[in-house]
């Protein structure tokens, strides 16, 4: 094998021209021949036995040339691109210089993307906004009746039902006087207000009491079954015990149940620095994200369109696999939302873009700052992974070989260097329409009382407001026994952290409103969200024993 050349080409590409020769040929030739021989027949010679010379001498000198170049070509490919020190992507095309092949062998010239050279533009000192961090009085009470929610449980009430009660009721429906298939269930728990039954059903429990039977007139709507969709139908309910939910008081013995403090002030020091914690990381990592979109957007690279297409292909292979671990069919899902391969390549390519531009980007960082990674670091990290996971070290390292892990520290060092050395900036503030009325503020200080002056609050920076058309993934079907699906990318995990919410430019309690999951629903498979009960379970419990073997 003979690299004859190597040509630069545009879009990152090269054309490699390379000669096989006539020793390399041969040796093709004969394994061509040696796998073929069996498949070909020749009068007087049993299959397989007929020499190399009879075959060529009746079908043609050049009857195993073209299995030969199949078998010679990947070789030669290989061994040209090593030799010569691309770092290739994709795969090439391939075509015989002039056609010609024969006993002297043959020249093939190999069109192929390359890793592009790239320019890094300014990736020191670069400045973002990064949004300030408040944590109010309100915003505590609202965690704390989240908690109280999780610990309320439902007491029995002689009363007539209202909403936010749960009544437990017989039912069964009727169309045209008939039973309708999946119309029935009996002490069926029905949460009123849930939104759970057709629309209709609930307002029409409210005001029943325990005992008390009657008709609901139900009509379906369009978008129903086909069997039952806009049909008038009549239900038979009969209210056979009304639940009312209790929660807890907020006090000291509260405190106590679902904490290992003694006193709700405790509790609530303690919740408000947790919230603190928490925006303070979803805005860290908003301003992560901020630089570094700068600095991706910053760099010079052509990049070639095979990078882009791959990206968009693992995207969409990542997808077709989180569908088929939830036991949907990608045909059929593509069925039931009008989408196909074409559109979900195409709506991929803006977010491909960006993340081909933002892997150069670290990886150039990488190179230019020599940064490089230990084996102790990379053992340290396979540690704190395991405990953040609650998995045993072995077990992760099954799942998660080093060379990975290696990367992501990698890359972890790469953001530091451009966190590092950045300059935050204050969110501007939001100016004044013409005309519009100015809020008073609650209080004022003594001297801007005094003058007449009011206080003025620094407005947030403005953000995308999202809707559910952003969302490319069922919230319904997004949370399974093993994994959670991000609604607005498609990607799967056992949690959906706060880190890769904010990189959508959202947290997490404006998400699970987008998605029109409860408060306190966790973002987390269920088998990984009933782990982690199952852990607070018993440290509470084990708190709980304590205290009474103190006060014993």
């Amino acid at each position: 094998m003979n690299v004859k050349s190597v040509e630069k080409l545009e879009k990152s590409q090269v054309a490699v021209t390379v000669e096989v020769t006539a020793e390399e040929f041969e040796a093709a030739v004969q394994k061509a021949y040696l796998k073929m021989r069996n498949k070909i027949s020749v009068p007087g010679f049993r299959p397989g036995k007929a020499p190399r010379k009879m075959i060529e001498k009746l079908y043609g000198e050049g009857v195993f040339y073209s299995d030969a170049v199949d078998a010679a070509l990947p070789d030669a490919y290989t061994q040209a691109i090593g030799s010569s020190g691309l770092d290739v992507v994709g795969y090439p095309e391939v075509e015989i210089v002039d056609d010609q092949i024969g006993k002297d062998g043959f020249t093939f010239k190999a069109t192929v993307a390359v890793y592009p050279e790239v320019e890094l533009g300014q990736y020191k000192g670069v400045s973002a906004v990064k949004e300030e961090v408040k944590v109010t009085a309100d915003d505590v009470k609202e965690r704390l009746n989240q908690m109280a929610e999780r610990e309320a449980r439902l007491v029995s009430v002689d009363r007539k039902v209202k909403k936010g009660d749960t009544a437990v009721i017989d039912f069964e429906g009727f169309d045209n006087g008939v039973a309708f298939e999946g119309g029935k269930g009996e002490n069926h728990e029905l949460e009123i207000g849930s939104g759970s039954f057709v629309p209709g059903f609930e307002d029409q429990i409210i005001g029943m009491k325990a005992g008390e039977e009657k008709d609901i007139d139900i009509t379906f709507p369009e978008n129903y079954t086909k069997d039952l969709a806009g049909k008038q139908v009549v239900f038979h309910v009969k209210v056979n015990e009304v639940k009312e939910k209790q929660t807890p008081a907020l006090d000291d013995e509260f405190a106590k149940d679902v904490s290992e403090f003694e006193t709700l002030k405790e509790l609530k020091d303690d919740t408000k620095a947790k919230i603190t914690a928490e925006r303070e990381q979803s805005a860290k990592i908003a301003f992560e994200n901020a630089l570094l979109e700068k600095v991706a957007g910053d760099i010079k690279a052509d990049i070639p369109e095979v990078m882009i297409e791959e990206q968009c292909r693992r995207f969409l292979d990542e997808f077709k696999q989180r569908l088929q671990a939830q036991g949907i069919p990608y045909d059929q899902y593509c069925k039931m939302t009008g989408m196909d391969e074409a559109k979900f390549m195409e709506d991929g390519r803006e977010p491909a873009v960006r993340q081909v531009k933002m892997d150069l980007a670290i990886a150039a960082i990488i190179k230019a700052e020599n940064l490089d990674v230990t084996d102790e670091e990379i053992e340290e990290k396979y540690k704190s992974m395991a405990e953040q996971y609650g998995m045993e070290l072995d077990m992760l390292k099954k799942y998660l070989d080093a060379p990975t892990v290696r990367n992501q520290l990698l890359n972890e060092k790469a953001i530091a260097v451009v966190v590092d050395s950045a300059k935050a900036e204050k969110p501007a503030k939001a100016e004044k329409t013409e005309g519009e009325e100015e809020k008073k503020p609650a209080k004022k200080t003594a001297k801007k009382a005094a003058e007449g002056e009011e206080e003025k609050k620094p407005a947030p920076a403005p953000k995308k407001i999202f809707t559910k058309a952003d969302l490319v993934f069922n919230p319904a079907e997004a949370i399974t026994d093993n994994t959670i699906t991000c609604c607005l990318c498609g990607k799967a995990a056992c949690s959906l952290t706060s880190r890769h919410l904010a990189n959508h430019g959202i947290n997490v309690e404006e998400y699970k409103y987008l998605c029109g999951y409860p408060s306190e629903q966790k973002l987390m498979s269920r088998n990984f969200e009933a782990k982690m009960r199952r852990n607070v379970q018993r440290a509470q419990q084990a708190r709980k024993e304590k205290r009474r073997a103190e006060n014993a």
